[in-house]
């Protein structure tokens, strides 16, 4: 089986690792020019720690996880509201098995595990329903499967399966992310803070001297750049003026080369297979950062196509639908659960464990 993953992302990698293992040639393609660093915080919980552990990746996932000591809240003047040493919004109680790890780190990891051919700088362009594809690049192939694991903007499943306004969801918010340098001194802590529509969180975890930034605002949906990341800048500016520390904390944005901006949103889809293309993780069921979710989705997500695919492909596609769909709706309830807030842990340990793996 000749197998295409547009994608090098979390799911990307786990299709790759277990279709690699049951003797597949899988080619991932990525527009990015190289493995993606940095990104924020994420969360591997419930069923994605059994695959995890099936990879024979858990122990050092574990080996590579923040390492928080706690979390506080301030207001506009930098008062300290509230304080907590037991848990942190981003990452839940310290004594839970869930595992918050950072982006990369976890991308570094899955990719290690996962022997496949990578093309780097390159993305599908067209494609059809015999597995034909042409690159940008100029070069064509023809594969038995073609998976779209390549995010909220799916180049993939526009082209089969029609452009992105049908099925991305508006959550009425936007965030950024990006690094700094640590000016605020913080150690193993997070710190949270809201002016009106607008707000985020600070911290820094294993290098003293960096602290990853998130800032964002609520607003209506409107019409942006997704490749200019200047334009993105200087939406975040106008939003973001008068959040604490919003002087030192924009000059830093702009300073930043790993800038990240976009909606937060969900992907809503009646299906997610035709006969030779898949859709898995954020391209077919995002459920926005605001669910906590989106990373083990994406794990058990392309776990449970791999096992479909490796059993017989024939039919594959339907198979993981009626497997995850029920998990899939449980944890996209998470991000309307609570508006403003995160969902009660209650609720995100229900859903991270809504499928059992056999």
């Amino acid at each position: 089986m000749r197998v295409l993953v547009s994608g090098a992302g979390v799911g990307g990698a786990v299709l790759a690792h277990f279709l690699g293992r049951a003797g597949a040639e899988v080619t991932v393609v990525e527009r990015a020019p190289a493995p993606r660093e940095g990104g924020q915080a994420i969360d591997v919980r419930g069923a994605a720690l059994t695959v995890a552990e099936r990879m024979g990746v858990l122990e050092e996932i574990r080996g590579l996880r923040t390492t928080m000591r706690g979390m506080s809240m301030v207001d506009s003047h930098g008062t300290e509201l509230m304080r907590d040493t037991e848990q942190t919004v981003s990452g839940g109680r310290f004594d839970s098995p869930d595992v918050e790890i950072m982006r990369g780190d976890l991308i570094a990891v899955l990719t290690a595990a996962s022997p496949a051919r990578r093309v780097y700088g390159d993305s599908i362009a067209t494609l059809t329903e015999d597995g034909e594809v042409t690159y940008d690049s100029g070069g064509h192939d023809r594969y038995d499967v073609v998976i779209g694991a390549d995010g909220l903007h799916s180049k993939v499943r526009a082209l089969a399966f029609g452009p992105e306004s049908r099925y991305v969801h508006h959550l009425g918010q936007y965030i950024s992310i990006f690094t700094a340098d640590n000016f605020l001194g913080l150690d193993h802590w997070q710190t949270w803070f809201t002016e009106g529509e607008a707000g985020g969180v600070v911290f820094s975890d294993r290098d003293p001297a960096r602290m990853l930034v998130n800032l964002g605002f609520a607003a209506e949906p409107f019409p942006y750049d997704h490749r200019d990341v200047e334009g993105q800048k200087r939406l975040v500016q106008e939003r973001c003026a008068h959040v604490w520390e919003a002087p030192r904390l924009l000059e830093a944005m702009w300073k930043a080369g790993d800038f990240y901006f976009d909606a937060i949103a969900q992907v809503r889809m009646d299906r997610w297979s035709t006969r030779r293309v898949a859709l898995v993780g954020d391209a077919a069921y995002c459920a926005s950062p605001m669910s906590g979710q989106g990373t083990s989705l994406a794990m058990v997500g392309a776990y449970v196509l791999a096992e479909e695919l490796i059993a017989d492909p024939l039919g594959a596609g339907e198979r993981y639908e009626r497997r995850l769909r029920p998990f899939v709706a449980a944890n996209q309830a998470l991000a309307v659960e609570n508006p403003g807030g995160p969902a009660s842990p209650e609720s995100v340990q229900r859903a991270a464990n809504a499928i059992t793996l056999d």
